[in-house]
């Protein structure tokens, strides 16, 4: 027997499809802030986002969310961007700068600076 390779979908089925893209699109562009909780059914954990104040570049200035020290973080600052597209350090392809990008490059892989005495 000959298959019929030209299956008619059915509207029904086209408008769950498509209303299953968008809202897995509108999940992912929604991503995860800064401002969550443990109670709103996202929780990683203590110490997350480095508290505001930190030193730069120290231990403390540490998002372990993004695996990236906060201070450079533009997943959750986004008002970083500018600077690093301006100095012409930007992945567009994957939406953050270049010299982060492990996406782009496997070794950029970001390490937490180990504590100091005064942390």
């Amino acid at each position: 027997p000959v298959l019929n390779s030209k299956r008619k979908e059915s509207p029904m089925n086209l408008t769950r499809l498509s209303l299953s893209v968008l809202l897995a699109a509108a999940l992912v562009l929604a991503g995860c802030s800064k401002e969550h909780s443990a109670t709103d059914g996202h929780d990683h954990g203590d110490a997350i986002h480095a508290e505001p104040g930190v030193t730069p570049g120290s231990h403390a200035d540490w998002c372990a969310e993004h695996e990236i020290a906060e201070s450079k973080c533009t997943r959750c600052d986004p008002s970083l961007v500018a600077a690093f597209k301006a100095t012409h350090d930007w992945c567009a392809e994957h939406g953050l700068p270049e010299s982060h990008c492990v996406q782009c490059d496997p070794r950029r892989k970001s390490v937490r600076p180990p504590k100091s005495g005064g942390e």
